[in-house]
């Protein structure tokens, strides 16, 4: 299979534009048309949707998409170990991270990875709502919790200690919890989505976080409002040290219930598509991540 084609059809369902797709690749807008076409009838289906308005993927082309970059993937692997691989890092890398995470310690990182890349386009989704990475095409995806789908390979990035605190003035006014079920009776700050947290003591009593049950609670989907609303003293959330340790050091947050933590701690994760060849893009990020952050003491 004609692997510029696959290239071609990789880049025009990313910028959902076939033309421009092809003038990246060095082709006339009418070559590239017709090297689409050629490739769907080789595949005997329709990849891309298109209209005299817009180009969209079709459902096919979605399922056929991961393939098509493992192809490119294997091509560039074989050059590679014939020292036929191009030096250029170059393409469009799509990476997906918990937004939070990604303003403080990721955003400072990038000016100094692209001078060294110039030739490589970082497609960023930054969101602190977990994202599908092969439904939404992702090359690389960063993950704050415990790995469980078996499509996907990891690799660990750093721990992620988690810890419940409060602002001195909520503790002043409601009081400071004892036990796990004091929590029950306090406001609790927590992302909508938390399925309640098993808690463990130093000496193996369990217990757990579950703000569904708590007699008031703020709702939210980001991280650095969920912080701010502790500062202000709305209630106790659990946060990851990274997040507050700098509250934590000067005091305008407390640590409550100090005795108990997460009974499975999760670490951060670089997690990308199960695949026997990682793209040379992909590497590259990963590595200068882990040796950015890994080395760095967040937690």
């Amino acid at each position: 299979m004609d692997t510029q084609s696959l290239r071609l059809f990789v880049l025009a369902s990313e910028t959902l534009n076939i033309s421009a797709a092809g003038r990246t690749l060095g082709m006339a807008p009418a070559v590239a048309s017709t090297r689409i076409a050629k490739l769907e009838h080789l595949l005997g289906t329709e990849l891309l949707h298109r209209s005299t308005r817009k180009v969209s993927l079709s459902s096919e082309g979605h399922d056929f998409l991961p393939y098509a970059r493992e192809m490119i993937a294997q091509e560039e692997a074989a050059f590679a170990a014939l020292g036929k691989g191009q030096t250029k890092i170059s393409g469009r890398l799509r990476f997906a991270a918990p937004s939070t995470f990604a303003q403080i310690y990721i955003a400072p990182l990038l000016p100094a990875f692209m001078d060294t890349f110039p030739d490589l386009t970082l497609d960023l989704h930054l969101s602190d709502t977990q994202v599908d990475l092969i439904e939404g095409s992702y090359d690389l995806a960063l993950r704050n919790s415990v790995l469980e789908d078996s499509s996907l390979t990891a690799r660990k990035l750093a721990d992620d200690t988690r810890i419940l605190c409060a602002s001195p003035s909520y503790i002043e006014k409601y009081g400071n919890p004892r036990t796990p079920k004091d929590l029950l009776l306090h406001r609790l700050i927590a992302f909508r989505d938390l399925e309640p947290r098993r808690l463990v003591s130093s000496a193996g009593t369990p217990a757990a976080f579950d703000p569904k049950r708590a007699a008031q609670r703020l709702l939210l989907n980001d991280g650095m409002t969920q912080r701010q609303a502790t500062l202000d003293g709305v209630g106790i959330s659990l946060n990851s040290l990274w997040l507050v340790h700098k509250e934590i050091s000067n005091g305008s947050l407390v640590q409550v219930l100090p005795d108990f933590q997460i009974a499975e701690q999760p670490s951060l994760w670089l997690i990308y598509p199960k695949s026997n060849v990682v793209s040379a893009k992909v590497r590259v990020f990963m590595d200068y991540l882990i040796a950015q952050i890994g080395k760095t003491q967040i937690s």
